[in-house]
Parts: structure tokens; sequence; C-alpha cells
């Protein structure tokens, strides 16, 4: 590996920094379903059609989702994690969510900067679809910062984060659940905030 490429940290969101929107979402509407994220479901695309179609079927608006995510926080630990990571190495915040429903929590990461998707929504606030920025935007985004100079170091929990871990020079799994680690044994395994700093520092401050 070429330490004199300066680091770059890429880190996913929910699971990481943020509770997991959509298991709030089914918590606060009792439709258990909206509990699956990508730590159960392999296909991002099938993952959010059911998702969609469960909200049309019960006419659940952008507001109402909107709603119990003002009530959310970050997770414990979360800031002051971020707050030091991103004095060891620039940081970046690559997730599947969305911009519609991750504008109340900007201020509480400290407006670091965050890649997301887009939704559609309907003259009634109702969600009818989804944009990705690029297909498989995780991967290629880690991929690109490679090709423009940097070493990197990338945290993720989920299926939908494996491309962007095996990309980077250093992919970390920050408290996957267990079908995740069984199926990517070769990705190490970080339980708290602590385990995963010594990851980075020992990455962002290696000997060139």
């Amino acid at each position: 590996m070429d330490y004199r490429r300066p680091p770059l940290l890429a880190t996913d969101l929910e699971g990481i920094l943020l509770p997991e929107i959509w298991i709030a979402v089914a918590e606060r509407t009792g439709i258990a379903q909206l509990r699956l994220t990508t730590r159960d479901v392999a296909d991002y695309d099938e993952l959010m059609r059911m998702r969609l179609d469960i909200l049309r079927g019960h006419n659940l608006r952008l507001a109402d989702i909107q709603a119990v995510i003002a009530e959310m926080d970050v997770l414990p630990g979360a800031y002051d994690f971020l707050t030091w990571a991103r004095a060891q190495a620039p940081l970046i915040i690559i997730t599947d969510s969305f911009y519609e429903l991750l504008a109340p929590f900007l201020p509480k990461l400290d407006y670091t900067l965050v890649f997301a998707h887009s939704l559609v929504v309907d003259g009634q606030g109702m969600l009818t679809g989804y944009r990705l920025r690029v297909a498989d935007g995780k991967r290629k985004a880690l991929h690109s910062f490679q090709e423009l100079g940097f070493r990197t170091l990338a945290v993720g929990d989920s299926y939908n984060d494996i491309g962007m871990l095996e990309a980077a020079d250093v992919g970390v799994l920050f408290r996957p659940p267990d079908n995740v680690c069984r199926d990517y044994p070769a990705l190490p395994v970080t339980r708290d905030y602590p385990a995963l700093q010594q990851k980075i520092a020992d990455f962002a401050h290696a000997a060139p």
C-alpha cells in the first residue's frame, strides 16, 4: 500500500452515527415490516419498493416520516466520535438514505458532507419513487477517491456497504448483524467507538 497518499475516511450513516430511520418509523406506526433494512435485505431496490408500497397502503406521507425523524437524535457517543474522526482525516458520509429525510440531522452532524439520494414526492406529499445519484454509488465513490490520489478507510454495517468496504484500502464493519459477519468473514469487525477509533488512528497515522 502506498502510504504517501493522504488519508480520507468514508462512513455509512444509519447504524454508524444515526439510529435506523425506518426502524423508528416502524415503531411509531406499528408496521413491523418497515423494520426491514439493508441489514436484512441485500437488494436495495426490492427493499425500497416494499417500503413505498407499505407507505402507500397505509396512506403515510413524507410529512409523517419527517415527524418521526424530528424526534430522533444521533447515537450515543456518535457526535464525539465524529468530532474526533474529522480531526484525524477528511471525512465524508455516504448513505443510501435521502436528503429529504436527513435535513433535520445535518446540524447534529456539524454539517459534515453527506452523499445521499433523493425521493420523488407527489403533490399530496406521498412518496412515489426515489432517484439514485448513481447506481452502486458507494463503491464508485471509493474508487473515485482513490483515483484522486487518496488512500481510504470505509466504515459500514450492512449489505449495501460491502462494495464500499471492499473498494477501500481498509474496510471496517461496525456493529454488523451476525448474517453480514457470516457472509463477509474477511472484513474486520468493531463493536464500539473506541475500537473503531483505534482502527482509524492506525490507518490515519501510518508511517509513510
